[in-house]
């Protein structure tokens, strides 16, 4: 069984219509883990308790964050990112391809037990080598029962022709805080797969301490990019949440300082066109105030693209060139009132990129529909 796939040095941009998702994301788990931190084996002893429950209740009355953050996620089940030919005596054999796998699907049991990791994969393929595996996996929402049987290929290791991932871990920014229930929301979007585009499925995450130490400048047709670095041996807080809209989790009032004052969060109503300003994270573990500009709101837009915000801090272009991956989440302040967050920019246009409403994260950190 092979381990998951390296593509490049572990920056994770989602590109799609022009736009890139500002998360900075390293793949983690097999070489990935290196790429991520600097002791390869620190996520894979670290994989903790499954997530809490979402809490009952959050406040429309929160602290506005604007932190960077490292973020790591393990995942519920083992994701099938690509399937490869296991090269035989006899030739070619796709024996994970000819089971029925595909990419995107999501493996969560072999043989009646769970599996959660790409460690408890390799060991159960290499204990029973050609011997058949019962196969339950998750596509979209549908239940698969698949059966198939590891081929030993021309160095004699079993393998079933599979790439998969269990893990990542990356920079991004904070959201808000409600001090009423310990909530937290960040990054305004979820966290996908880097080769399938699938929202990974989450079993435990938390996030960390972080300090940004260098800025890639964005240039049209080149976003830019915040280098960070996280620490892996403390915990600020645990996920329970990865959704199309955020990720959210809770952690103790004492992680948050008490340098901020709450701030009311806008309904959809009190969004307007016009000065805004972003906060947001981009040398060291200092939280900036950035001016920009509202310049459409989108009403009928998906979740995490309802309004179009321009910089025109000359600090922020000079520093950045505008909006750069690990920006996502960084607040999004009007007249007082948390009104959303980074969540995109522009492929062409680094200085343009969109928002989601801070009303949709924060419906979506309690599961209530918008």
């Amino acid at each position: 069984m092979e381990q998951e796939k390296k593509k490049g040095p572990g920056v994770f941009g989602l590109i799609a219509l022009g736009v890139v998702i500002c998360l900075s994301l390293s793949l983690v788990g097999d070489r990935g883990r290196a790429a991520a931190a600097a002791a390869p084996a620190a996520l894979a002893a670290d994989r903790q308790e499954p997530a809490p429950e979402a809490p009952g209740a959050v406040g429309r009355t929160v602290i506005p964050l604007g932190k960077a953050v490292g973020i790591k996620l393990f995942s519920d089940g083992v994701l099938v990112v690509g399937l490869s030919p296991v090269e035989t005596g006899e030739g070619a054999s796709y024996p994970g391809r000819d089971c029925g796998l595909k990419a995107g699907d999501v493996i969560t049991h072999i043989n009646g037990g769970e599996v959660d990791t790409i460690e408890e994969v390799q060991a159960l393929v290499k204990q029973l080598e050609d011997e058949p595996l019962t196969i339950q996996a998750v596509r979209g929402q549908r239940q698969l029962q698949l059966t198939a049987a590891a081929v030993e290929n021309s160095q004699g290791v079993y393998q079933l022709g599979v790439w998969l991932r269990d893990s990542m871990a990356g920079i991004g920014t904070m959201t808000f805080y409600d001090p009423s229930s310990g909530v937290f929301g960040a990054l305004g979007h979820g966290i996908n797969d880097v080769d399938t585009a699938m929202l990974m499925p989450l079993e435990s995450g938390s996030i960390m301490p972080a300090s940004v130490s260098e800025v890639k400048k964005g240039a049209s047709g080149a976003p830019g990019e915040l280098h960070g670095q996280f620490d892996l041996t403390r915990d600020l807080g645990t996920l329970y949440a990865n959704t199309n809209l955020g990720i959210f989790g809770q952690m103790p009032r004492e992680m948050v300082g008490s340098a901020v004052e709450p701030v009311e969060v806008a309904s959809r109503d009190q969004v307007e066109t016009g000065p805004a300003t972003i906060w947001s994270n981009i040398r060291g573990d200092e939280v900036e105030e950035f001016a920009v500009r509202i310049t459409h709101l989108y009403p009928e837009g998906d979740g995490t693209r309802s309004m179009m915000v321009e910089v025109t801090d000359p600090a922020l272009l000079a520093a950045t060139g505008g909006i750069v991956q690990g920006m996502s989440g960084s607040p999004i302040l009007q007249n007082g009132r948390l009104v959303g967050a980074v969540t995109h920019v522009l492929v062409n246009d680094p200085t343009r990129g969109y928002g989601i409403l801070a009303d949709n994260m924060l419906r979506q950190a309690t599961g209530e529909k918008r």
